[in-house]
């Protein structure tokens, strides 16, 4: 099933963005501008400027006009691939209940350890009120529900499992490795309940951390309730790092490379001590798991595996051709890439975005258009 995004702010001011439909010119480039329309549905200059903002902390002003322009046309191309599936869920008569709605918001305050205080004080920074963003879950929810209809048609058949398996029976061969669980403590702000801000809370934090576990606190219980990462939904699992990994992952994640072979001489059960990373956040590591060495493993044990690989690939495919006829159906007008056009030297005249408080971390899976490099 598809995970409601709830948790990405970026993700909810674009589709608050594309849900606006305030009057204003369609040439210039002022706030109140439509940077485009989605069968009518006007996208203001000023709300594609709160992604941006959102995603730079107020640093938006630092980038270079290309910059700024290639953000703002791939943060666009997302805003309006939201408002066309919304359409396209109303069009298909999905609408999500209140009790849904209610959930979505809730679930989101749960899964950042939000008090009543702090969600109101979350909304406050971002300029929404509790009822717009409730409007904005039920917009998001129906988008979801969209693409679950899509992959409730999917299936796989029990030939196509087989014929995966016996192309090449080693690949799922499990490698040697570890299962680890890791507790984050991050000095910088991220807005959750127990948040540990500045280097001395930080480790004053992590030093506690360790006091309890060395005293039997159970690891994935302080990892939910403390841990200040993702990984805390999963009680700070990580899952498996095969000894092929040892290099590349602990550096992705800013630590030594060295720590992989560390990670296979501990035994199951194990905790490290403290361990800081080039970010400046502190991790604790356990093993969770360990395997020694190579094991085949039969068809039976990796039928779920293999079935759902098969899924997954499908699933993106059949987004992407539902997202694409949407799309098609649908009469979009990009005001700001036709300007563009009309101005290549200045980008129709861009002025520099404006400067936004960001009252949440997002999570840049949520929103590759403005956490990442435009593709060509």
């Amino acid at each position: 099933m598809r995970k409601i995004l709830l948790h990405s702010f970026l993700f909810i001011l674009a589709i608050s963005a594309a849900a606006c439909g305030g009057s204003g010119s369609t040439n210039g480039t002022g706030g109140d501008d439509v940077a485009a329309t989605v069968n009518g549905k006007k996208i203001l200059i000023k709300d594609l400027d709160s992604v941006i903002a959102q995603q730079f902390r107020g640093q938006e002003s630092q980038l270079s006009q290309l910059a700024q322009a290639a953000y703002r046309l791939q943060a666009l191309d997302t805003m309006i691939n939201e408002e066309v599936l919304f359409q396209r869920a109303v069009k298909e008569g999905i609408n999500p209940t209140e009790e849904e709605v209610r959930q979505a918001v809730q679930q989101y305050k749960q899964s950042r350890s939000l008090t009543e205080e702090a969600f109101a004080n979350e909304l406050k920074q971002i300029n929404q009120t509790e009822e717009q963003f409730r409007e904005l879950a039920k917009r998001q929810l129906a988008v979801n529900k969209l693409y679950e209809k899509l992959s409730s048609q999917l299936k796989v058949q029990e030939r196509e499992v087989g014929d995966v398996y016996n192309e090449n029976p080693k690949q799922f061969s499990l490698q040697p490795g570890v299962y680890l669980s890791d507790i984050i403590i991050d000095p910088n702000t991220n807005g959750t309940k127990f948040d540990a801000v500045g280097e001395p809370a930080a480790e004053q934090r992590i030093k506690e951390i360790q006091t309890r576990l060395k005293n039997g606190s159970d690891f994935a219980t302080i990892a939910r309730q403390l841990s200040e990462h993702e990984s805390f939904r999963n009680s700070g699992d990580l899952g498996f790092l095969a000894k092929e990994q040892f290099v590349g992952l602990p550096q992705m994640m800013g630590l030594p490379a060295s720590l992989g072979d560390r990670f296979m001489a501990m035994q199951e059960g194990d905790i490290t001590d403290p361990i800081r990373d080039q970010a400046g956040r502190w991790h604790i590591f356990k093993v969770t798991g360990k395997q020694t060495e190579t094991r085949d493993r039969t068809l039976d044990e990796v039928r779920k595996e293999i079935n759902d690989a098969i899924l997954a690939q499908r699933k993106q495919i059949a987004d992407a051709a539902l997202q694409a006829r949407a799309r098609d159906e649908a009469k979009i007008e990009n005001f700001l890439a036709q300007r563009m056009l009309e101005n290549p030297n200045s980008f129709g005249v861009l002025r520099p975005a404006p400067s936004a408080k960001s009252g949440a971390s997002a999570s840049p899976a949520a929103s590759p258009a403005a956490a990442e490099s435009p593709k060509k």
